[in-house]
């Protein structure tokens, strides 16, 4: 079940995450990133970081329907950026995106309140169809 907005929310309906933010500080990934956003029918990237302080006061800033986020950042990991946004309140979907998708890491993300822990060598690109509302599982 996908995170939504509940005022645009439809009973049996996958709802569209409209605004994303990404937390990436590979800029060529970013960039990805973008482009896969963009092509997920009216979803806008509202925000980018590439450090865990910077990521959550923008996040709780901005207060995307999703954030796509990268596990092994520069000062810090995506679990440190998850944790605080959760206990900050935030409730957007949360997407782990990372090139060390280590089964630890995948159940502390998932466990910390990540919907998706995503593998960036095979499973890129289902960030687009998560993002339309496409990829429920």
């Amino acid at each position: 079940m996908n995170q939504s907005n509940p005022d645009s929310a439809r009973s049996g309906e996958e709802t569209a995450l409209r605004t994303v933010f990404i937390v990436e500080d590979a800029p060529e990934i970013y960039a990805r990133l973008v482009t896969l956003v963009e092509h997920a029918g009216g979803a806008q990237v509202v925000g980018q970081a590439d450090t865990p302080a910077d990521a959550v006061s923008r996040i709780l800033l901005s207060r995307p329907d999703c954030v796509v986020l990268d596990y092994h950042l520069r000062g810090g990991t995506g679990l440190d950026v998850l944790r605080q946004i959760r206990a900050a309140g935030c409730t957007a979907t949360v997407i782990v995106l990372t090139n060390d998708p280590d089964p630890l890491y995948r159940r502390l993300c998932i466990a910390a309140g990540a919907r998706w822990f995503l593998d960036k060598t095979t499973e890129f690109a289902r960030v687009r169809d998560i993002v339309a509302g496409r990829d429920s599982a």
